[in-house]
């Protein structure tokens, strides 16, 4: 039978509406400014034509106070799913244009919708976030949704990868679900994100402040760690969701998108020797020898901006995903302290969530010292990073450049906690301490006697060096598996990662472990 056009127009029409937003203007002023709309932002995140749209013809004419017979054009949300890199992805897309974004019973039922879709089919969730927050004229319904919503990013939390996008505004309550989630991208221009604005912590606290102090992309990537990339624009962004997905899998249940059929590097690199200063105390760039290890080059770092006395982020070796974590000599010389500490932990669980390899690059002369550390709970903070690890069961590969000293040393991931091969270059340091601290508690009687305090304390810590801090004392004992030349590092991960795959290790039984937060 076939169908009647008035229905077919009737069809068209709908659909067109509901695909207009606030209209034409509106659209236009939103470029003007360097914004994209709801649906174009989701138009750059997916392939051509795999979008499934959720309750577009939700058209919710509500009857709220100041608001009776107000049509919300799809309610203020663009929710479904689509394909990325020819995965399945699910996606909700906050349209501005509809009432500022706010959300409310309907608009939060088409976003837990898509959550609960992402669940039952175990793909990746993304949220392009653009909301003025609660729709206050809908009054608790709007906190229950919020409320739902937040369930279920808590629900999704290590099942699928949960990705946000702050585009916008996202205030509020709005802020809490992308918090809630994996990873926050944050456009540099257009889009901020508070709990209180300025003028609220103004009429509350007294404080003069500005968005860019509080609310901003630098502020959010470089003071409080709340997100985790800067996107220059929208087009950015969905760049960088899709880049990010690449290293992800589906779900808990898939193995990470390895490459399996590349080659296994055997060759040396000479170039990696060449990246070391001669000088045990002089810094040098951990990235550099990131670069080399990796494919390509290719790194995306993880936080760039925040606590950069260490670096996270992903990457393949021989076509293999892992996580690197790594000392950096040029912050606070590759010192833990609070923020670094954080930082590592919190990722180091994702990647054990989604068993994706640790690959974990030691530089560390110890935790940071100082009244501020202590005061604000170094011991507590540091503490999370010796679980994440403890806790981690995926391929955990330890490579020692240089120090690797005290406590530090097991929280970079040491045999003691669980590194499944532990690797050191002849350039490293085990020990308590370093040489000169050392000599310095161990022969202070004998330095205040000496002629030149200066040269015995120089000639002490060569033989602390060789005898208690060599990297072969270590290996003697098996803390450690191997001394190898730098220039075999990148041949010899691949291989122990390949080795490592098939990896299993089972736990006592528990609800969950209970990690010093």
């Amino acid at each position: 039978m076939a169908i009647r056009q008035d229905l077919l127009k009737d069809l068209e029409e709908r659909r067109r509406k509901a695909q207009s937003s606030g209209g034409e203007d509106k659209i236009a002023q939103r470029h003007a400014k360097g914004l994209l709309t709801a649906r174009e932002r989701l138009d750059l995140l997916f392939a051509a034509g795999t979008f499934q749209e959720f309750g577009l013809h939700v058209q919710h004419a509500t009857r709220h106070f100041g608001m009776e017979g107000k049509e919300l054009c799809c309610d203020g949300v663009v929710a479904g799913t689509g394909f990325v890199d020819r995965r399945p992805v699910a996606a909700f897309s906050q349209d501005f244009m509809v009432s500022g974004g706010s959300l409310g019973r309907m608009h939060a039922q088409k976003i837990c919708d898509v959550m609960d879709h992402a669940a039952r089919g175990g793909m990746p969730l993304v949220g392009f976030n653009d909301s003025g927050g609660a729709r206050i004229q809908e009054g608790v319904e709007s906190l229950s949704g919020y409320g739902q919503v937040f369930n279920r990013n808590v629900l999704l939390s290590g099942v699928v990868p949960q990705v946000a996008v702050i585009c916008g505004t996202c205030a509020g309550g709005a802020a809490y679900s992308p918090a809630l989630m994996d990873f926050l991208i944050m456009t540099r221009q257009n889009a901020s994100m508070f709990i209180c604005g300025p003028q609220v912590i103004k009429a509350a606290t007294g404080q003069a402040t500005t968005m860019d102090e509080i609310g901003s992309a630098e502020a959010h990537a470089s003071v409080s760690g709340n997100i985790h990339f800067v996107a220059e624009d929208d087009r950015h962004a969905a760049a960088l969701v899709r880049e990010l997905l690449s290293y992800l899998p589906s779900n808990n249940m898939q193995d990470p998108p390895h490459r399996l059929d590349a080659d296994v590097t055997l060759e040396d690199d000479l170039g990696l020797e060449a990246l070391l200063p001669e000088a045990a105390n002089q810094a040098f760039d951990v990235r550099d020898v990131i670069g080399r290890l990796v494919d390509g080059g290719r790194f995306l770092e993880v936080q760039a901006m925040f606590a950069g006395n260490i670096v996270i982020g992903f990457a393949r070796v021989d076509g293999i995903v892992l996580g690197i974590v790594a000392n950096q000599p040029m912050v606070k010389a590759g010192a833990l302290d609070i923020d670094a500490a954080d930082k590592a932990a919190r990722f180091i669980r994702f990647c054990n969530a989604f068993s994706i390899p640790l690959l974990t690059l030691v530089d560390v002369p110890g935790f940071l010292p100082g009244v501020f550390q202590e005061r604000h709970g170094i011991i507590r903070h540091g503490a999370k990073m010796l679980f994440a690890y403890g806790a981690a069961t995926v391929p955990k590969i330890t490579v020692i450049m240089r120090k690797a000293y005290g406590g530090a040393f097991l929280a970079m991931c040491s045999r003691d906690m669980g590194a499944d091969l532990v690797l050191a270059w002849p350039t490293a340091e085990i020990a308590v301490m370093g040489a000169e601290g050392a000599v310095n508690i161990l022969h202070r009687t004998e330095l205040d006697q000496a002629e030149d305090r200066a040269a015995r304390a120089a000639e002490l810590a060569a033989v602390y060096r060789q005898e208690f801090a060599s990297p072969y004392q270590s290996a003697g004992r098996l803390f450690i598996h191997d001394v190898i030349e730098p220039r075999r590092t990148r041949a010899a991960v691949s291989l122990a990662l390949r080795t490592l795959l098939s990896k299993r290790e089972t736990r006592p039984p528990k609800k969950h472990g209970n990690i010093p937060l």
